[in-house]
């Protein structure tokens, strides 16, 4: 059970921009300045091995711009033997932040911040919201599940905030309702146990011709009940009752929308992790068998949710969710025929740890992001809207970076990036540019690839640095559509979409 958490991978950052300061980037927009980040970030305040200072410091030596960190929220967990879960129980705790103290950790970063100005550090926890027990220890088919089913949180930055998540073994979220007061029935008992104890009473015994008097105490029932009383109410203990009960296997999404539902009400971002990770484990318990960990891949869940910002697109995985046609298109085109408030963006993870561990560097992941300013808030803003695009580079030599990608008419006259919305006029014909470079230039032949709506329309095969320009003149006027970019070789670049709608006005 301590080795449940043997986080994986690493998730992705995707929406488009102009590359940024450690790429060598072309000359941004006046509105916006490039900014490089590294996404889901683990120091020793959780699961990771080096401290704020010396992961600032590293990603200072990098050209790493910011670190969006995403430290393990809380890593408890228990299982209770039925009946008295309360009392028969085993719990394992791991290293977190609710363990590590939510206000010292936000106090800690700030003054990490102070020391290393170069390196912008932005709050953020890594949560499971819940997990839930199947099977039994007497059946020998023990199984938890989910405890890898992860929202990366951001952009919260009040202790309260964090306190608010109804996160299973986050007791700050507890509730104290009609549930609770029934958990403290139990201890009435006390009060007929006490009676008992005091109460005596007496009856007559005839012993041939003499009556006697004789005293009756009632000490073995007042026991048993004190002892009942208490057992239950160890078995209650505490009395405020968890939003989730990690014994309720049939909550479905539950959980999850509730966290992003609260994250979102508190200003921050939600994003879904690895949603195509694996996490297996199997620990042994001597006589009573083996408990199996489990989290199954879930991008099941992403169409059934609303409310969260994205989700990992570019991690070191089996990924299919962001291929043309998968599931993030789909959601994309829900979006596009206003059946989702919101689009979905993809995103780089690193899911960093340790140097070298997993044969993970801080910065073979990367996000370049378009911010308004160098600020918590600007790069809140950024990863919310899409301005950014994820950079993937496993031998972190190649350089690769997207100078330009962009969707307007012909003439270049109206154009706009990832995160904006290109309003046509009429039939216009939509023209796609796109530029690619890398300091490897010339080595290994690269694919670009421009996608429409779902559909590859142009593919180039080529040496960086590469360039495309493609007009689409097959798209119906009256008709939206939204455009994306992958490019592949020995590392991946993966944008955001640029949306398309009908209308008479310019970029928005």
């Amino acid at each position: 059970m301590n080795q449940i958490v043997a986080l994986m991978g690493t998730v992705v950052v995707c929406a488009i921009g102009v590359a940024g300061s450690a790429f060598g980037a072309t000359e941004p927009t006046p509105s916006h300045q490039p900014l490089v980040a590294a996404f889901h970030i683990h120091s020793a305040v959780s699961t990771g091995s080096l401290t704020l200072d010396e992961l600032a410091e590293r990603a200072e030596r990098m050209g790493i711009d910011a670190l969006i960190l995403s430290e393990n929220f809380v890593l408890r967990y228990e299982y209770g033997v039925p009946p008295l879960r309360g009392v028969f129980r085993r719990s394992v705790s791991l290293p977190s932040v609710v363990q590590h103290g939510i206000g010292r950790f936000l106090k800690e970063i700030e003054e990490t911040q102070a020391r290393h100005p170069r390196v912008l550090l932005v709050p953020g926890v890594e949560v499971g919201p819940h997990y839930y027990w199947t099977g039994s220890l007497l059946d020998r088919n023990l199984t938890m599940h989910n405890t890898q089913r992860n929202l990366l949180v951001f952009g919260l930055v009040r202790e309260e905030d964090y306190q608010a998540l109804p996160v299973t073994g986050n007791d700050g979220s507890s509730q104290f309702g009609l549930a609770a007061v029934a958990n403290m029935l139990p201890a009435l008992l006390l009060l007929p146990a006490l009676w008992l104890w005091r109460h005596r009473s007496y009856r007559s015994v005839r012993v041939g011709v003499v009556v006697h008097r004789v005293e009756r105490r009632h000490r073995i029932p007042a026991t048993g009940l004190a002892v009942a009383a208490m057992l239950l109410s160890a078995n209650a203990w505490p009395f405020a009752t968890p939003v989730f009960s990690q014994y309720d296997a049939d909550l479905g999404d539950r959980p999850y929308q509730a966290v992003i539902d609260v994250v979102s009400a508190h200003g921050g971002v939600a994003v879904w992790s690895m949603p195509e990770a694996r996490d297996v484990s199997v620990h042994a318990f001597g006589p009573l068998g083996t408990v199996t960990v489990k989290t199954d891949p879930y991008t099941d869940i992403l169409p059934r949710t609303t409310g969260y910002a994205g989700f990992g697109g570019v991690y070191q995985d089996t990924r299919t969710a962001a291929e043309p046609g998968g599931i993030w298109d789909r959601l994309l085109a829900d979006y596009l025929a206003a059946r989702r408030t919101a689009p979905p963006f993809a995103y780089g993870e690193i899911a960093f740890h340790t140097p070298g561990e997993a044969g993970i560097e801080l910065n073979q992941v990367l996000n370049v992001l378009r911010v308004r300013e160098r600020s918590v808030a600007g790069v809140v803003e950024a990863m919310r809207t899409g301005r950014v695009y994820a950079v993937a580079e496993p031998n972190r030599v190649l350089g690769w970076r997207l100078e330009r990608f962009d969707v307007g008419i012909d003439d270049g006259e109206r154009t706009a990036t990832s995160g904006d919305v290109f309003t046509r006029n009429g039939a216009e014909d939509v023209a796609i540019r796109v530029d690619v470079s890398g300091s490897a230039a010339g080595q290994k032949p690269v694919t670009l690839v421009i996608v429409r709506s779902g559909q590859v329309v142009a593919r180039t095969t080529g040496n960086l640095p590469l360039s495309q320009r493609f007009v689409d003149r097959a798209l119906p006027a009256g008709h939206g559509a939204y455009y994306r970019v992958e490019v592949h070789g020995e590392g991946e670049i993966l944008s955001n979409p640029i949306f398309v709608k009908p209308g008479s006005a310019g970029p928005s």
